[in-house]
């Protein structure tokens, strides 16, 4: 049977890696997000100010979508017992974008620039967060029946039970994401494209992923999380229809433009 450490004490306080490691992912999509502001015309200044409100809302919108969709009824004073565990990557996101565009209407920044960029530092963020769920033992998979495949990172065991490794899946690709999109931010000068392409590639990742996924949430029959990601898709693909339309139509103008300044 395969053990693992949920935590270590240090000066008699007791340190769980799952939230160390979620902590850490934030810190590091941050320095990330900070070293590409200046593709979109930022400074590492606004992204650290962003942080302020993005961090803070992100937990709790976090919290409240696990809250929300749980089979468990929380109590209030279990609600914000967020040590305990309890945490939805779909809420943080939620709650993160709420920040952002709370921080772009206050400072008055574009926020499409800001997503643009912010995206980035997310899917790493996100690719960090879920090793965490190694050792928190939650977003795992269905249960493996064959023989053949109990050893991980194809699975891990939880409670003795050998299940599929769905929180490993994520994190691998996720990190194959990020690392496009740091080809990509520098390329790719559209503004919002990013913040689709963002859409379509997790949200595809997560909804294929969820399928076998054995601790999801629910709402009756359907897994909410399934449900979100398909939305996140479509908007994705549709947002960028419209946003190439446009890009074709202004430059269709110039050129007609010039053509007209050439004949007189």
């Amino acid at each position: 049977m395969f053990l693992v450490s949920k935590g270590f004490n240090l000066f008699g306080l007791n340190v769980n890696y799952y939230g160390l490691i979620i902590a850490i992912g934030m810190i590091v999509a941050i320095l990330v997000v900070c070293k590409i502001s200046k593709f979109r015309n930022l400074k590492p200044d606004d992204i650290y100010l962003t942080a302020l409100y993005v961090l803070p809302l992100s937990i709790v919108g976090a919290r409240l979508y696990f809250v929300a969709f749980s089979e468990h009824s929380f109590t209030f004073w279990e609600i914000f017992k967020i040590w305990e565990g309890g945490m939805a990557i779909y809420g943080g996101v939620i709650g993160g974008t709420l920040g952002v565009l709370l921080f772009c209407i206050i400072h008055k920044k574009n926020f499409i620039d800001v997503a643009d960029i912010a995206v980035v530092g997310l899917i790493l963020g996100q690719a960090i967060g879920r090793i965490g769920c190694y050792f928190g033992g939650c977003c795992y998979g269905v249960e493996v029946t064959n023989d053949a495949f109990m050893w991980f990172p194809i699975a891990t065991q939880i409670d003795g039970v050998w299940h599929y490794s769905t929180f490993f899946y994520e994190s691998l690709c996720n990190f194959i994401i990020f690392g496009v999109f740091i080809y990509l931010i520098k390329k790719i000068k559209t503004r919002g494209v990013m913040t689709c392409l963002y859409l379509i590639c997790y949200g595809t990742i997560r909804c294929v992923i969820e399928t076998f996924r054995g601790d999801s949430l629910f709402i009756g029959p359907i897994k909410v999380s399934q449900f979100l990601s398909g939305l996140l898709i479509l908007t994705g693909i549709i947002l960028l229809i419209v946003i190439y339309t446009i890009k074709n139509k202004k430059k269709g103008k110039i050129v007609e433009n010039n053509n007209i300044s050439k004949n007189t």
